[in-house]
Order: structure tokens, then C-alpha cells, then sequence
């Protein structure tokens, strides 16, 4: 029992930080419908997918790290609700900053189960 709790706790966030930069991927899809020539389309693209580089880098992090990559998904989380406060319905907010609070606090949960002197090396 201990071995499957070990194991959720250490792939469940890993796992739903994939699927939301995967989510925050698709509102960057809407570049192809605007009539930009070639260039300019892959340029928006890239620049529409910063988000989601910025969830990558944090789940990079805190793939190794989780203490410090929970500390940078709640400041992603945190920094969209200052930069987009009044502009959006508290449902848009959650949707957005939502997920990358519980991720904070799953690989916050993670760290801190794995720093107890009892607790497993690693997750695999």
C-alpha cells in the first residue's frame, strides 16, 4: 500500500502539469485562424506558447526540485491573477490559476512526504 501511494503522490503531479501545459497549448491554436501570412503565424505561435513554456520550465524544476518548482508554479499562478485582475470572470481565473495551485501544493505535498526520514529515495 505504502508503494502505490508513493507512487501516485510522486507521478500525479508530474502527470496533470503535462496535461495542463498540453490544455494551455490549445489557446495558443488560435493564431491559425487570424489570416497571418507563414512567418507571421509561426511567430505568433511561439509567442502565444509562452505560457505553456513557462508550466514546461516550472515542471522541469520541480521535476528535481519539487520545493522550489511549487514555489514557481504558485508565483505563475499568482503573477497571471495580478496581470489579468478585472478582465475576466472569477471562473476564467480558476481555470487558469486553479491548476497551477493545486500542482503547487501536490509537488509541495511530494517534497515534503519525501524529506520525512522514513520516506523513499524516489518515485519509481
Amino acid at each position: 500500500m505504502n508503494e502505490t501511494r508513493d507512487r501516485v503522490l510522486y507521478w500525479a503531479p508530474r502527470i496533470v502539469a503535462i496535461l495542463y501545459a498540453l490544455f494551455l497549448g490549445l489557446f495558443a491554436l488560435d493564431v491559425f485562424g487570424q489570416g497571418y501570412g507563414l512567418w507571421d503565424t509561426i511567430l505568433a505561435l511561439l509567442i502565444h506558447l509562452v505560457p505553456t513554456y513557462l508550466v514546461l520550465i516550472a515542471l522541469l524544476v520541480a521535476w528535481r526540485w519539487e520545493g522550489v518548482g511549487s514555489i514557481l508554479l504558485l508565483g505563475l499562478g499568482l503573477v497571471y491573477l495580478l496581470m489579468t485582475r478585472g478582465q475576466f470572470s472569477w471562473s476564467m481565473y480558476a481555470m487558469i490559476s486553479g491548476p497551477l495551485v493545486l500542482l503547487a501544493a501536490l509537488f509541495l505535498l511530494d517534497w515534503l512526504y519525501r524529506c520525512r526520514p522514513e520516506a523513499p529515495s524516489n518515485g519509481a
